[in-house]
């Protein structure tokens, strides 16, 4: 068998893993979380592609149950920070402390919560630009820097960042160089009445059932690759490109909506990320090639928070879902 052959039977075999795991995902997820299904989908994308995501949600509605749940089942180290505005970059990435050694005193470094596979990054937008600035270097570099030494963060590495929409007193707004670093802007609701009325009954009349592990770290990495390797036409990559830039009114194909309402579209990065996360969409969905629906269905999460919309806009009520609503009508 050639070199080919061979990578070509792995990535087979990682794809058909991946294929028959998702449906136990679900299966395993509907013990502990009810409806949700599109966040799901949308987390699983994240993690499947090797993104980091945003998650806007009122209080109360399951979002760190759901991310914990998720690194169980990937069988991934978990760590949750409250982000304060106390916070200091230190209290996530480590220090340095001073110990006794066999050669005397000696500089000893202890890792800070940073230092897991999975982070949920509670309530970031209460935390001041120093410690938001930490966090972005983990996100984009995956290592941090203390006192100069440079440490690598343990693969694969996930920030699932949540944000509370409601009250926006005493927070620190996200810079846009830190909101585009995260592939997805994960918008969770409030369930329906049924839904609502199962979590309910579930969680005054039991415990939680225990959750076996699904996958591992290494089959998350080994499927990272794949998606990387997921052909796709030319057209298509053009296509995601093209609805990229529409969103910016500085382009001079911009629609007059865009021209009117934004202040800043989405760059490079929304349409990378619009490509990787339908490499790993169709994957999941067990097919082959990927499609300019595909794109279309990722528009929303991947352009959400990468198109400001200006006061003009504000005052009529219009939203980034406005805009983006509107170029998937006017996008042929």
């Amino acid at each position: 068998m050639s070199e080919f052959d061979e990578t070509y039977e792995l990535d087979r075999q990682a794809v058909e893993k991946i294929a028959e795991a998702h449906n136990k995902i679900r299966t395993e997820l509907g013990k502990v979380i009810i409806g949700q299904e599109e966040v799901i989908n949308q987390i699983l994308l994240v993690l499947l592609s090797g993104g980091h995501a945003l998650l806007t949600g009122a209080p109360g509605l399951a979002k760190t149950l759901l991310i914990k749940t998720i690194a169980e089942l990937f069988h991934l180290s978990f760590q949750r920070i409250q982000f304060t505005p106390d916070l200091m970059p230190a209290d996530i990435t480590g220090t340095e402390i001073l110990e006794e050694g066999e050669h005397g005193r000696q500089m000893k470094f202890v890792p800070g919560p940073l230092f897991a596979n999975m982070v949920l990054a509670d309530e970031i937008n209460r935390t001041p630009p120093k410690t938001q600035a930490a966090l972005l270097e983990a996100m984009q570099e995956h290592q941090v820097t203390i006192a100069g030494t440079r440490h690598v963060l343990e693969e694969p590495f996930f920030v699932l960042a949540t944000q509370n929409p409601i009250e926006m007193e005493g927070t620190y707004p996200l810079p846009e160089a830190q909101l585009d670093r995260f592939m997805f802007n994960i918008f969770v609701d409030y369930l329906d009445e049924d839904d609502e009325v199962t979590v309910v009954a579930q969680t005054t009349a039991r415990e939680t059932q225990a959750l076996e592990p699904i996958l591992t770290g290494e089959d998350v990495q080994q499927f990272h690759a794949v998606v990387r390797k997921v052909p796709i036409a030319e057209e298509i990559v053009r296509y995601a490109v093209r609805l990229a830039a529409a969103s910016r009114p500085g382009n001079t194909d911009a629609a007059d909506f865009v021209k009117e309402w934004v202040s800043w579209g989405a760059g490079l990065r929304a349409a990378q990320y619009l490509v990787l996360g339908a490499k790993a969409k169709v994957l999941l969905d067990g097919r082959t090639h990927v499609t300019k629906e595909d794109i279309r269905a990722l528009a929303t999460p991947v352009l959400r928070h990468r198109i400001l919309v200006n006061y003009r806009a504000e005052a009529e009520g219009m939203t980034a879902q406005t805009v983006i609503d509107k170029l998937l009508d006017t996008m042929p």
